[in-house]
């Protein structure tokens, strides 16, 4: 079994640079089907030989894997590849209940410093700044954040091209300690949007985080704005908030 990307790994960094392996990524995480490289190939539209050198870098980041399914007759196997799935490790909604509970008295003090950590993270994840060029367009900022979240886990999805983007997060690795405790764990994943955003000298820009849309469905947002502290969790959060 492929092993799970570190936070900080720079394999994970350098393969979600790339145009290419970002969609082929996103067309394993979307369509929950194992593919051999030749539907692969057909459906970025490139040829099979290029296609297997990028899912090679994928394997070797921890991001996809790749295992031999049987024909059922003489033959060579067929080799497909899906994407690495990252469960929630065991005890995180326990930890969560018992940080949350030092961290302040309410439910907006302990979002505030939540989202504080967030910021933090996004720091110690500096690399993030340092593979990307300087002046990126508002697109290029959009899916340099969105490739931070794929690496941790969150099967981003971005929609949008021009003014408003949304970043559509299907899978969260702290999903039960979100329900739980969303003033909390959503507050921290949008300190790192935030704090991500300043790592890539991102210009001014509207940040909005709505937890839960669908039960398995998170919406970050990113929108030009003159004032550079703007933006906030969604309605859905709120410290009372989430399903």
């Amino acid at each position: 079994m492929s092993a799970q990307p570190d936070a900080g790994s720079t394999a994970a960094q350098a393969a979600l640079s790339s145009p290419l392996r970002r969609r082929l990524l996103g067309f394993l995480r979307h369509d929950r089907t194992p593919h051999d490289a030749h539907e692969l190939a057909a459906a970025v539209g490139r040829h099979v030989t290029t296609v297997r050198f990028h899912l090679n870098v994928l394997i070797r980041a921890g991001l996809v894997r790749g295992e031999a399914q049987p024909l059922g007759c003489a033959g060579r196997p067929r080799t497909v590849y899906q994407v690495v799935a990252h469960p929630e490790p065991d005890g995180n909604a326990t930890l969560t209940r018992l940080l949350s509970a030092q961290l302040a008295a309410t439910a907006p003090a302990r979002a505030a410093r939540a989202e504080r950590a967030g910021v933090a993270w996004a720091a110690e994840l500096s690399a993030i700044g340092r593979s990307h060029p300087r002046e990126l367009s508002d697109q290029q900022v959009a899916q340099a954040v969105t490739g931070l979240f794929a690496e941790l886990g969150f099967d981003p999805e971005l929609r949008g091209d021009d003014g408003d983007r949304e970043i559509r997060l299907h899978a969260c690795p702290f999903r039960t300690a979100a329900r739980a405790h969303p003033e909390v764990v959503c507050s921290v994943h949008l300190g790192l949007l935030r704090g991500s955003l300043v790592q890539l000298g991102a210009p001014a820009t509207t940040t909005e985080l709505l937890p839960f849309v669908e039960p398995e469905l998170c919406v970050a947002r990113l929108g030009p704005s003159a004032d550079p502290t703007g933006g906030a969790l969604g309605s859905r959060h709120g410290g009372a908030g989430g399903p």
